[in-house]
């Protein structure tokens, strides 16, 4: 069985128009054998939740309702659980505001097929405003393994919402860190794709990028606001340290976090400035 589930949280925050968009660049993907697994995190309601009881009764859906908010890595968690019960093999995130590259599930699926190694595959990503057009700015990921995982001395490999996975990768993070049907680190409200990246390096995932666009990631106004924060900021500089050093990085690395660190405390006008310049 090759079927992708298609892990995708939403919540009252979401956009309902935002997330009619994402369905709809799903949907028309050239690679149609998926089922999408709609996470519902917590209470929604007007036209968000008029938006999910569409997708109810849609065969293409399989929508979870959970009666409490709480967080993504949970969602995910219980997202992945029910596609392995349903005998998945492949998984792809999305987001419910991004807009995924029509060929997307095509490249990456072609992709893992020809790479029996690899675990995990993500992509280029372009920035979108809220309107849908192109900002200019596009984020090239490392291709190889070896590379993603020196670069992850200093940032995340893979552009989460971009990344389609072998459930091997899963399979691997469990078996390692011995937690039944708990793959994203459910304490980890924030940084959780992160950490899953940390705990892969560890049990000995196999990293990789397509050169190709396949999500076009969109960039609200308050996204340069909601990375900030004394606690957020002393949590990252701890778990960079704690990563660094089980990883065997160099010292370089811990320099990097502080500067992170700083950054995270830093205004919001410095953050879009910094940010632009990666």
């Amino acid at each position: 069985m090759n079927t992708i589930s298609v892990l995708l949280p939403v919540y009252k925050k979401d956009n309902p128009q935002f997330f009619l968009t994402t369905v709809d660049s799903l949907l028309a993907q050239t690679l149609q054998d998926f089922k999408i697994f709609l996470g519902v995190d917590g209470p929604i309601e007007g036209e968000l939740d008029k938006a999910v009881k569409e997708c109810e009764g849609n065969s293409k859906f399989c929508v979870i309702r959970f009666k409490e908010n709480r967080g993504l890595a949970c969602v995910l968690n219980d997202l992945i659980a029910a596609a392995v019960e349903q005998g998945h093999e492949f998984f792809a995130r999305m987001d419910a505001d991004d807009i995924c590259v029509n060929t997307r599930f095509e490249m990456q699926m072609a992709y893992l097929l020809s790479h029996p190694d690899v675990d995990v595959v993500g992509g280029k990503i372009e920035e979108i405003d809220e309107n849908g057009n192109l900002n200019g700015k596009g984020v090239q990921y490392p291709l190889t393994h070896d590379d993603c995982r020196r670069f992850f001395r200093y940032r995340d490999p893979l552009a989460h919402p971009a990344t389609f996975f072998r459930k091997s990768y899963f399979d691997k993070v469990a078996a390692m860190n011995k937690r039944e049907n708990i793959w994203y680190r459910p304490e980890y409200r924030k940084n959780q794709d992160t950490m899953l990246w940390f705990d892969g390096f560890r049990s000995g995932c196999v990293f990789s990028n397509l050169p190709e666009t396949v999500l076009h990631f969109r960039v609200a106004p308050d996204f340069y606001g909601r990375r900030n924060g004394w606690k957020r900021a002393k949590q990252m500089l701890t778990d960079r340290m704690k990563m660094n050093k089980a990883l065997g990085y160099d010292m370089s690395a811990n320099i990097f976090a502080f500067c992170m660190f700083c950054m995270t405390m830093s205004p919001t006008w410095v953050k879009k400035v910094l940010y632009r310049m990666r």
